[in-house]
């Protein structure tokens, strides 16, 4: 069977809409025999759904598959969910809050992200947690559902913080693998906004209460792997905290789900855009160049010929874009998907990368 084309999008059915909370779905996809090697999936891997509206503008939102992930020797899943919190003027958020059903088709890209855990690499007997803020809770779904699953030696803890009891997302999913593995599964409970009968008491988890709980409820120089999902001040916040208690930094993930500030900065001083630029990519085996406009991203510089180069948010948080810059020199805007070991081999955003030498080469088959 041949590869799956990179960032290829595939009809889907919707199989069940499911209402988690006031303000949440979960979106059941059915994966049809020919297409489920297509997507096989790594716990923690997201789905980029795309729809065009009435006025032909077409509009794509990443979302993480929170069902647990196959085996990746296995024929691919039959079903994948995912989880849509609705946003304030979101334009996909309110098309599945208000109009996604059951039996409708959705154009859906072929799984991506390596916010992942592989359990096949994990030590024996090996420790994992997880901090994670209201929808970011559905990568770590799937992470740890598949952990615990497939090592029957592994332990999993998971911190999460959320608003109110009536706002949580898979609430009743969360306290299944709970009961499941009381032994292995570790859950603690944060409410920003409304005080728990038992538990710790409410507020935000912010770094300085963070570097206070963590140390109390588990060894924290012990654990394997750190996954931090949520908002953009959360994952900072848990981030500065683990630092200070010793974590090296190879050892913590992150995914930002929500960055307030979407203003790009200022280009630094003393970089100066070429006045004539291009492009070399290379995407499913295929290479062409192409001019760079002025002010022009090298992804919108690739889409203007390739329609298919990957994409999803354009916003430097999902990583769909991720490429390797094989010649040239680029300047990266904003950066909020890629480790810091990635961006030290090479690997950059597209969507927020601009020319800093006349002719850049880029790779997104890396």
């Amino acid at each position: 069977m041949a590869a799956a084309r990179h960032g290829a999008f595939h009809p889907l059915t919707v199989a069940a809409v499911d209402r988690l909370t006031d303000d949440s779905v979960a979106l059941t996809l059915a994966v049809p025999p020919e297409l489920r090697a297509a997507y096989l999936h790594a716990p923690g891997q997201h789905l980029t759904l795309r729809r065009t509206t009435d006025e032909g503008a077409e509009i794509r939102r990443t979302y993480s598959i929170c069902s647990p992930a196959p085996r990746p020797d296995g024929p691919g899943p039959e079903l994948l969910q995912v989880g849509v919190r609705l946003v304030e003027g979101g334009e996909f958020s309110t098309f599945a809050h208000k109009e996604i059903a059951a039996g409708d088709v959705l154009d859906v890209m072929v799984p991506a992200g390596r916010f992942v855990l592989d359990p096949a690499a994990a030590a024996p007997a090996a420790h994992y947690a997880a901090i994670v803020g209201g929808s970011g809770i559905t990568p770590v779904m799937s992470i740890a559902a598949t952990l615990l699953a497939a090592r029957p030696d592994a332990r999993f803890c998971l911190v999460r913080s959320d608003r109110t009891a009536a706002s949580t997302m898979f609430l009743e999913d969360v306290a299944d693998l709970k009961d499941r593995y009381p032994d292995r599964f570790q859950l603690v409970t944060v409410l920003s906004r409304e005080e728990q009968e038992a538990g710790l008491p409410s507020g935000r988890l912010d770094q300085e209460r963070l570097t206070a709980l963590l140390p109390a409820l588990l060894p924290v120089d012990e654990v394997a792997g750190w996954f931090l999902c949520g908002p953009y001040g959360l994952v900072q916040g848990a981030e500065r905290a683990l630092r200070g208690l010793g974590v090296e930094r190879a050892r913590i993930h992150e995914e930002i789900f929500h960055v307030e500030d979407t203003t790009a900065p200022a280009r630094p001083a003393g970089v100066a855009a070429p006045a004539h630029s291009k492009v070399t990519a290379r995407l499913d085996g295929r290479s062409g160049t192409w001019p760079v406009q002025d002010g022009e991203s090298l992804l919108d510089a690739v889409l203007r010929a390739r329609a298919d180069a990957p994409y999803a948010c354009k916003g430097g948080v999902c990583g769909t874009c991720r490429a390797f810059v094989v010649r040239g020199e680029v300047r990266m805007d904003r950066n909020f998907a890629l480790e810091a070991e990635e961006t030290e081999a090479g690997f950059v955003l597209a969507c927020q990368s601009h020319p800093v030498t006349e002719e850049v080469e880029l790779d997104f088959d890396r």
